[in-house]
């Protein structure tokens, strides 16, 4: 089987054995589409030549994970977590340009710290660091619109490529893996015949707008935890909750008749509304997403 294909599977035989997480049909059949996928220029750098940009995209999908950290990080005022590392990244690519593969590959957590604004010591930064090093070895000497195009037109193997590097591999789910692609394309630097063979990108915000609209339903056990802002250790309920969205989703965008890469964004950003913020999400410390 290709990723995508192993991604369905896997989830779907979680979701079909889950015992902390379920999928109410009924209220999946009452869900209502959004508007078409966008990426949001207000905070990432989509305004530069296509290579810039393409760089800016490969390396904020690097290290576009820790929202298990994510309250602990000084966040610019009005800006989510993520919002806040894609726009200090974005500025950081207006003024000084991208750093080189070389630059990459030698990148220390104080040097990212200082572009992100956060404190040198935070346990986020040297991962980060680790993440862009491995970014700098996996490119080599090729320039980002050429590692794209090592692909040949097909985002299932671009992201399959991209499962070289370990913050990436993520079994199962490969949400980062599958993710840079759809935003390169969406972004215009990049185009794949089948792009719409992706799965949604298993995070944590997805599956809280599940919850929220009633779609996932939690065991008393979890939902109290979650509820109460403590984090879950990476295990069996936490792989349920991304397990469940997956499968979930895979119904909902066959019901819609869209493909579930739209139908991920279209929840990712329906939970950037206040009433979705202001109810606790599940928080996991992994480099996953």
């Amino acid at each position: 089987m290709g990723l995508t294909d192993d991604v369905r599977a896997h989830c779907a035989r979680i979701a079909a054995s889950a015992r902390s997480v379920t999928i109410d049909l009924a209220r999946l059949e009452a869900f209502e589409g959004s508007p078409e996928a966008t990426i949001d220029a207000s905070f990432h750098y989509l305004d530069g030549p296509p290579e810039a940009v393409a760089r800016y995209l490969l390396t904020l999908d690097s290290i576009n994970f820790g929202s298990g950290w994510f309250p602990t990080l000084r966040r610019r005022p009005g800006h989510s977590g993520y919002a806040t590392v894609a726009g200090a990244l974005a500025d950081r690519f207006r003024v000084e340009g991208s750093w080189s593969n070389a630059d990459l590959r030698s990148l220390e957590a104080a040097q990212i710290a200082t572009v992100l604004g956060q404190p040198r010591d935070h346990e986020l930064m040297a991962l980060y660091a680790q993440a862009l090093r491995a970014l700098g070895r996996w490119l080599g000497e090729r320039s980002a619109l050429a590692a794209i195009a090592d692909a040949g037109g097909s985002a299932e193997a671009f992201a399959t490529q991209l499962c070289a590097m370990r913050m990436f591999d993520d079994r199962g789910f490969y949400k980062r893996a599958q993710l840079a692609p759809a935003n390169l394309a969406l972004a215009g630097v990049a185009t794949f015949e089948d792009l719409d063979r992706l799965t949604i990108f298993a995070d944590n915000l997805v599956p809280h707008v599940l919850r929220c609209e009633g779609v996932l339903r939690y065991d008393e056990r979890l939902a109290a935890r979650i509820d109460a802002g403590l984090d879950l250790r990476a295990g069996p309920q936490e792989r349920e909750i991304r397990a469940c969205a997956v499968h979930a989703c895979e119904l909902l965008a066959a019901r819609l008749g869209v493909p579930p890469r739209v139908l991920d964004n279209w929840l990712w950003t329906r939970g950037q509304q206040a009433a979705y913020k202001a109810r606790p999400r599940h928080r996991c410390r992994c480099v996953y997403y």
